[in-house]
């Protein structure tokens, strides 16, 4: 039966007509022509051993070999909170765990930058020696996590009533949003240190992060006032019903389901933040694509562009499609999309 359903859509949707055949056909040879050229490639032609004498390069650049254990230690954080995250998102453990598991990311956020950074009894890591991937997740995790309440913040006085609140954030999202990121992270690193007073120096790792913080915030404002713009007006009545005042009513009314509506906008950017970091290689941070660029110099490794940017693509693919999984069991455990 299932054999005779797939002979009748083949049939159906292929070849239903002579020039229809002579396509499907011809998309066929391509394709099987395109597959066996890259598999040979692949196994035959590259050479991997870019990879493989670099890897370390790749992942986390020039940190100290010897504090390696707490890029270890630190892995070991993230993958168990992310493991009881998924088992309480499939319901494999009891959703009273809800309560906590907020607090634990956000108690984890400044233990991992502690052990990665040093300090207060640890010792201190130079954020120069922080590059490849490391580079690349710190200051995209970094980024996602200043610039989301900054972006709600900013959505929020857009819609504002008070003229000062809404005009300035008007006037911040629609001058950010006609800038280019890469001129905005060029501000971060040569503008930003003179508005500061002089003994209070940033360091570029932290100009970078601010760059990309203040570019996507403008962005997550306009994805979360499209959400704010979502709700009925008769949920304000009813949050006014109850007595609440205007806090309290976007606290715990409104902004909670317009959040719930732009979920994929959200992740959308988050994703698009997390590639973006890519630019900082130009304003001299060797993250992933500048750590790239130095292996790339190397005498013995000229010409191997194909090898370092397919493994690169590899790692932002493989980094971006989680996001992208998670945010498809999010919307699914809270039904949005369902009728």
């Amino acid at each position: 039966m299932a054999n005779r359903n797939i002979r009748k859509w083949v049939r159906k949707n292929l070849f239903n007509s002579w020039y229809n055949s002579l396509l499907t056909v011809v998309c066929i040879w391509l394709l099987i022509s395109v597959i066996t050229n890259i598999i040979n490639w692949i196994f035959n032609q590259a050479q991997w051993s870019v990879i493989q004498a670099n890897l370390s390069l790749f992942l986390v650049g020039r940190y100290p070999a010897e504090l390696y254990w707490r890029l270890w230690l630190v892995l070991a954080i993230i993958l168990s909170l992310s493991l009881v995250s998924w088992a309480i998102f499939t319901q494999r453990l009891s959703s009273r765990f809800n309560t906590f598991l907020p607090i634990a990311w956000a108690l984890s956020f400044p233990v991992v930058l502690w052990l990665i950074g040093g300090g207060v009894g640890l010792q201190p890591v130079d954020t120069n020696l922080w590059n490849g991937l490391l580079l690349t997740l710190v200051t995209a995790v970094i980024s996602i996590v200043l610039s989301f309440p900054l972006g709600v913040l900013l959505a929020l006085g857009r819609q504002s009533k008070l003229f000062v609140i809404k005009n300035f954030s008007i006037l911040y999202i629609e001058i950010v949003r006609g800038l280019p990121l890469i001129g905005i992270l060029f501000l971060a690193q040569v503008m930003l240190p003179l508005f500061l007073p002089i003994e209070f120096r940033l360091d570029r790792v932290l100009r970078g992060i601010a760059g990309l913080t203040l570019f996507s915030a403008a962005y997550l404002a306009e994805n979360v006032r499209g959400g704010l713009q979502s709700i009925p007006q008769g949920q304000y009545e009813a949050a006014k019903a109850l007595a609440l005042n205007t806090p309290l009513m976007m606290l715990l009314i409104i902004l909670p389901q317009a959040l719930r509506a732009v979920i994929p906008a959200l992740v959308g950017q988050f994703i698009g933040l997390f590639k973006d970091t890519s630019l900082l290689s130009i304003v001299g941070l060797l993250e992933l694509t500048g750590i790239s660029r130095s292996i790339l110099a190397q005498p013995q490794f000229l010409n191997r562009y194909a090898e370092v940017y397919l493994f690169v693509g590899l790692l932002y693919w493989v980094f971006c499609y989680a996001m992208s999984l998670a945010s498809r069991r999010l919307e699914k455990q809270l039904g949005i999309g369902k009728r």
